[in-house]
């Protein structure tokens, strides 16, 4: 028997899809030369540094900035008032939702900086350019600010209170906006028939998305072509850029972004901030260039947080455990002022996945969005699905308990079947493919789901409750924005330029992207350069809710595709040959039944401009649907509060599988943030004061690499998504998904299975030791 070398394989088979490719991003970043916002420094920078509300809700007085514009080194004082002058306009808020009483969703208008009045600690209030980061931070504690402090609320049910401090006269009631679903009749009447009704009262807590490089701007103003360039470190390009024209009312033509690296996103990167609009508009104002970086902890208050939904729960099911009905009323905190984001993911994208893998078609939901004076909140890791999904399977779980039935049974018996796809849930969401059950199996096996009792009989000899969770879930995405664009460019010198508008942050796109192109072409990786984060390049949404690969991904098939039907038309001209008669393999295209080639690169050398350019926009049919089983195994120190995750399998369907090693980073990592909100994370205000009480990594805690247990994680391929050429899903946020509600029902079950009688709806994220214990003692 004999097998070919490596040497000896095409392309395709050693850096194309389903190959675990080392990311091709990695070495620069691990030499310590990749190129982060800050890296850059430009001849003549300027350092811009912000003034900060000390107060939830008060308003401003008197702005006295005379003494900061004479210190040394001060170019520019700017305030909320000259910016209002200016006309600087508000940054656009939530649109396409409405209150109850069918007036537009409600929300104060939120100037790039504060005018008139603050509404959360934080909001930037001033703005200092100087020479240097220091002059600009002395100038800026020389500016005396009169506040008149104002009454505020935090708690979401504090601020729906009789008397409760009104953020903005359009919502007395500071109910941004809401929506309801469903028909509640039907299911008031599956409710009073039912034989067993689940209750719970559940708690998604506020986190902040914590990337490891904090948000970063550097404009600078070019007087010949009266342009601005703004490099930052973003997810959306584009988005930010239309979102400070708008502002600044600039055309699009007169701004340009880029983004090099990105240390991290999660979501919290994808629009545009007040300091974005604030340097750009310092940049034209002094015509040089103005950097902002922020610090850690202006981070904690003034960038969007995630999640802070409360909801009350309830299922009916009959004497079998079939679901009747799912009846949900949910509060979402989304801060001071209500983004779009912030509001689109808590009254529409969550209730998407409400239902996840389970067959229920009879459901009430109502969900509202209310004003507090907090720090806004918007995308973060699985944006709204994360907490979807938690609530339902912790109503999954708990229903177990009360009726007595086996919880994968329970599972079992409430799964949307494969012959029930295509499957429209009780929101209109068409579900394109998908085998549920048969995920489970294989986790089971995975997690060797039968040989727990052995291994929680070794627990309990140590003095630890085992306990063992699971969680079986689907989620959206791609479907925020379902085309993108690409140029593809065969250049003469033997390389490929594919230029994408998705984004970088981290999670090896460029790699997977180069893959697909190695697919379509048959050239070596090396061949094949990616370009990212340039709109003078291309336009297009850039990456959001997991769809890189998914949209952006199928783009680049469909666009590589397309560059080589070009190409072939050249090479039927060059041969004088009809195109059906030129076959392409591997960079080479051939006459049939002759002895005619020629090189690809070859063939873009013999064009006039020399080479050969496509530019290709491609929309997929609908969003994808991944979904999983994540099974966890915990140990609770009963003496001190502490959980420990031990163990964690997962199977998970994501589709087809470009790149396996970048897959399973993916979903290890998201779910490291999951457990990161079961066990630790939690972003608190002070009722009383409105102050941050979480304003550091001293205070908030974040989870660390010991944390994260020794993942078996697998992909199951076997389903692909039907809505786009590649068959991929999105991956990028599953794993957030499913662990935060493994985490929590194997706590759950490891104090039910030693006796210990804690109410469901006291077990609230984040189990800390502290909560844990303190719920032990009671």
């Amino acid at each position: 028997m004999t097998t070919s070398s490596p040497d000896s394989q095409t392309p395709a088979a050693r850096f194309g899809s389903g190959q675990a490719v080392r990311r091709l991003e990695d070495d620069a970043l691990l030499a310590g030369a990749g190129r982060f916002t800050d890296d850059v420094s430009l001849p003549g920078q300027t350092h811009l540094f912000f003034l900060r509300s000390p107060y939830p809700h008060a308003r401003i007085v008197a702005l006295d900035s005379a003494a900061a514009r004479t210190m040394p080194g001060v170019l520019q004082v700017v305030t909320g008032a000259e910016l209002v002058a200016a006309g600087v306009l508000p940054i656009a808020g939530s649109i396409g939702f409405k209150r109850a009483d069918g007036s537009p969703s409600a929300s104060p208008p939120r100037h790039a900086l504060a005018h008139e009045r603050v509404r959360f600690v934080g909001e930037p209030v001033a703005a200092v350019v100087a020479e240097t980061m220091q002059q600009a931070r002395d100038a800026a504690e020389a500016i005396s600010v009169d506040y008149e402090e104002l009454p505020m609320v935090v708690d979401v049910n504090d601020a729906l209170a009789a008397g409760a401090p009104v953020l903005c006269p359009e919502a007395p009631d500071n109910i941004a906006a809401e929506t309801r679903y469903g028909d509640a009749a039907a299911t008031a009447a599956a409710f009073a028939g039912a034989r067993h009704i689940v209750k719970l009262d559940i708690v998604n807590q506020r986190l902040a998305a914590l990337s490891l490089e904090p948000r970063s701007v550097l404009a600078t103003f070019d007087s010949a072509s009266q342009r601005l360039t703004i490099r930052m470190s973003t997810q959306m390009p584009s988005g930010v850029r239309n979102s400070v024209c708008d502002a600044l009312g600039l055309a699009k033509e007169a701004v340009r972004v880029v983004v090099g690296d990105v240390g991290g996103g999660f979501g919290m990167k994808t629009g545009v901030y007040p300091e974005d609009v604030v340097v750009a508009f310092c940049a034209r104002a002094l015509q040089r260039p103005v950097k902002w970086v922020a610090e850690r902890s202006e981070e904690f208050v003034s960038s969007t947080h995630g999640r802070d939904l409360q909801s009350q729960a309830e299922l009916a099911l009959d004497e079998h455990g079939k679901i009747l009905a799912l009846r949900l009323a949910s509060l979402a905190n989304v801060g001071a002022y209500a983004t779009g984001a912030g509001v689109a993911i808590q009254l529409l994208i969550g209730p998407w996945v409400q239902t996840s893998v389970y067959d229920i078609q009879t459901v009430d939901f109502h969900f509202r969005t209310v004003l507090t004076n907090t720090a806004p909140t918007s995308a973060y890791r699985g944006a709204g699905r994360p907490e979807a999904i938690f609530t339902m399977e912790r109503l999954m779980d708990e229903a177990a308990r009360q009726t007595g039935i086996d919880r994968l049974e329970l599972r079992r018996r409430n799964f949307i079947q494969p012959a029930q796809m295509p499957y429209t849930n009780p929101m209109g969401q068409v579900y394109d493919s998908g085998r549920f059950e048969a995920v489970m199996d294989q986790a089971l096996v995975l997690a060797d789901w039968p040989g727990f009792e052995a291994r929680a009989a070794a627990s309990k000899q140590r003095g630890l409750l085992r306990g063992l969770g699971i969680a079986t879930f689907l989620e959206w995405t791609g479907g925020n924005a379902l085309e993108e664009r690409v140029t593809v460019d065969v250049l003469a010198n033997g390389v490929i330029e594919v230029f994408s508008a998705v984004n970088a942050m981290g999670q090896g796109i460029a790699t997977s992207l180069a893959q697909l192109v190695v697919d379509t072409f048959g050239v070596p990786m090396n061949q094949v350069r990616i370009v990212l984060g340039d709109t003078d390049r291309g336009d297009g949404f850039g990456s959001a809710g997991s769809r890189s690969l998914f949209t952006g991904g199928s783009a680049v098939r469909i666009g590589a595709e397309r560059t080589i039907d070009k190409a072939r038309h050249l090479a039927a001209k060059e041969f004088e040959a009809a195109e059906q008669d030129i076959s392409y393999s591997d960079g080479r295209f051939q006459v049939a039944g002759t002895d005619l080639s020629i090189d690809l690169f070859a063939l873009a050398a013999r064009q006039p401009e020399q080479h050969i350019f496509m530019d290709s926009t491609t929309a997929v049919a609908g969003p994808s649907w991944p979904n999983g089983c994540h099974i966890s195994e915990v140990e609770v120190d009963p003496q001190t509060g502490h959980v420990a995750v031990v163990a964690y399998a997962s199977v998970n369907d994501v589709g087809r599988v470009v790149n396996p090693m970048i897959v399973r980073g993916q979903l290890d990592g998201g779910a490291v943030q999951g457990i990161g909100q079961a066990l630790c994370e939690h972003l608190v205000y002070d009722r009383d004061t409105g102050q941050p009480v979480t304003g550091s990594l001293m205070d908030y805690a974040a989870p660390r690499a010991d944390d994260a247990p020794p993942f078996r994680t697998e992909m199951d391929p076997s389903t692909p998504c039907l809505n786009n050429p590649l068959g991929v899903k999105g991956v990028g946020e599953l794993g957030t998904i499913g662990a935060g509600p493994t985490v929590v029902n194997a706590v759950a079950d490891a104090l039910a299975r030693n006796g210990l009688a804690v109410q469901a709806s006291q077990l609230q994220m984040p189990l800390s030791p502290s909560r844990l214990w303190h719920l032990l003692q009671a």
